[in-house]
């Protein structure tokens, strides 16, 4: 059935690990889509202090407006985790067909390392798992025609 809230022929889906990681970066190629220093006063993190999932809005958007893109939660996407090909630079790839994990992406409020909040880091984790990071795990959906 079609949402009355959304114009007809399109749907709400997880995006694809690509689509996240180009509204993560908004146009930027740093670590992070306001630079290469982590910055506390930029994400929700283990070393921001909040020790807690936030509001989605309490930090500054990007470029192109998406708030808390790095840190708050890893988000899951529509992808399942495989490694990318060592010899091949692809645009716009996509996960295996098959496989128990998927990709998760942005880090969380849990997070301790820094690396591990960049616009490219990449995190797998089995959806049917019991053991979801504790309150960490969010989503974020993407409008496209279906």
């Amino acid at each position: 059935q079609q949402s009355p809230n959304i114009p007809s022929g399109w749907a709400y889906v997880l995006p694809t690990e690509a689509q996240w990681e180009y509204a993560c970066r908004a146009g930027t190629t740093s670590a992070y889509s306001w630079g290469n220093t982590l910055l506390k006063s930029k994400l929700n993190y283990n070393s921001s202090g909040v020790g807690k999932t936030s509001n989605v809005g309490n930090y500054s958007p990007n470029n192109w407006g998406f708030h808390d893109m790095h840190g708050n939660v890893y988000e899951w996407v529509s992808d399942r985790y495989g490694e990318y090909p060592s010899n091949n630079i692809n645009i716009d790839p996509t996960g295996p067909v098959t496989g128990d994990s998927r990709v998760i992406r942005s880090g969380s409020w849990r997070t301790v390392y820094g690396s591990n909040l960049r616009s490219a880091s990449r995190q797998s984790h089995n959806p049917s798992s019991s053991h979801h990071q504790y309150g960490s795990l969010g989503f974020r959906l993407s409008l496209q025609k279906s």
